[in-house]
């Protein structure tokens, strides 16, 4: 199914610097920064010049299968790099620090290496190469679309085989996020090592009113 927005000109970012003489634009993005669980995962793609855009959309804009089927054709054709942070490392390091460390490391394995990065919502400090931050990127531009793509199938694929260790919490269908049914889980039978414990009401107590309540004490 094509992309409902399909009169936004995805490419006109991309088309603008190769003009400027960056050949190789890649779009970077990351999936799983509000989830309790699970690693954060970036991806970085570089689009080819001509690369047919229909469908291609920010991955929340798009179905499962939607996202399946733009994925197989962006690692067809583009170049593409993906990284992830386990949840012990965003636990010692701090989230934002691990998405900024993750998104240039996804850059930076790109090969060929980048001319140019656009990055979604945030700069991204240290980047290595001339960068971008646009607000929305993931829905305004095709390689950070695509990156968002690539990230996003790819963690739901790795929440898919922690669903199959973990059944009790449903990550195959939350995605470690803090929905009822896991928070649920989450306080009857603890958190897993896939948990990420320095977030409140994970492996500390919640705020009152911020998570899944106070904890009764004798």
């Amino acid at each position: 199914m094509a992309s409902l927005r399909h009169d936004l000109d995805l490419d006109r970012y991309e088309r603008a610097l190769r003009e400027q003489g960056f050949a190789r634009v890649a779009g970077v993005d990351e999936a799983g920064r509000g989830a309790l669980a699970g690693p954060l995962v970036a991806a970085a793609v570089i689009l080819p010049e001509g690369f047919d855009r229909e469908g291609i959309d920010d991955s929340k804009l798009l179905t499962a299968n939607q996202r399946e089927v733009c994925f197989q054709r962006i690692v067809a054709v583009a170049v593409v790099a993906v990284c992830k942070a386990e949840p012990a490392a965003i636990d010692g390091r701090g989230l934002h620090r691990s998405n900024l460390a993750l998104l240039r490391r996804a850059a930076r394995r790109l090969r060929p290496e980048p001319d140019y990065v656009l990055t979604d919502g945030f700069p991204v400090p240290r980047m290595g190469f001339p960068s971008l931050s646009i607000k929305k990127g993931d829905a305004v531009t095709a390689s950070v679309a695509a990156a968002s793509i690539v990230a996003k199938v790819t963690r739901d694929r790795i929440m898919d085989r922690m669903h199959r260790r973990y059944p009790e919490f449903g990550f195959d269908h939350n995605r470690g996020y803090g929905t009822p049914d896991h928070l649920e889980a989450l306080g009857r039978l603890g958190p897993t090592p896939i948990h990420r414990l320095s977030f409140a009401g994970v492996g500390q107590p919640s705020l009152p009113g911020m998570g899944r309540g106070d904890v009764a004490t004798a």
